[in-house]
């Protein structure tokens, strides 16, 4: 076994100890609007359940040089977000919009990916999302290493919930996990399907 301080590994060390032993993580597919309206869309792995009373979810999106990913500023001048489930019919496309543009530029056009008009004028959902969360900002935290800020944490409240009807039960409440087929992030350029399911009864 071995045994490693944090504060004696490098940025990039601890980078690579956190991304491959903390899978398979969610991926949220973020789209926010710009200050002047257009679109911005990129994936993040850094993204879970905080609550479902209310429902939240936290969102980190990691900052360069103390400078703020487009995400993170939208997320503050527009104090909302939409996040789309990433899944199997979708990932090619997604993982396109990982690439760094002028803050203007949306990311859509890198895609096959469609958009809509949200009812609200708001944000305009994907189209091939099968699980889309409307959110607000419930909370926004700057992460810090000492002096240097090097992630901004969002916590999202949820408002609204769009569900494909092939992966969403409306009897049940329940979403069936082979259907939506999501996919994780490993480490690397590497992802993950669904897998094996298997049960194990709570104990009493």
């Amino acid at each position: 076994m071995f045994t490693r301080l944090s504060s004696q590994l490098t940025e990039r060390e601890n980078y690579k100890l956190l991304i491959g032993s903390i899978i398979p993580r969610p991926v949220a597919v973020v789209s926010t609007l710009t200050e002047k309206g257009n679109l911005n869309i990129a994936p993040f792995s850094y993204f879970n359940i905080v609550s479902s009373n209310p429902p939240i979810v936290s969102l980190a999106v990691q900052r360069k040089n103390e400078q703020m990913k487009d995400t993170a500023k939208n997320i503050l001048i527009r104090k909302a977000a939409i996040i789309q489930v990433l899944d199997e019919q979708n990932v090619v496309e997604v993982n396109k919009t990982a690439a760094t543009l002028p803050q203007e530029e949306s990311e859509l056009t890198l895609t096959n990916l469609t958009t809509k008009i949200n009812r609200n004028g708001s944000i305009p959902p994907i189209n091939e999302a099968k699980i889309v969360f409307e959110t607000d900002l419930y909370d926004h935290l700057e992460i810090k290493n000492e002096q240097e800020v090097t992630a901004d944490l969002f916590l999202l409240k949820i408002h609204t919930y769009q569900l494909n009807e092939e992966v969403y039960d409306p009897v049940s409440g329940k979403i069936d996990p082979k259907k939506l087929q999501p996919v994780s992030r490993l480490a690397g350029n590497d992802y993950a399907t669904l897998g094996k399911i298997f049960t194990i009864p709570r104990p009493k």
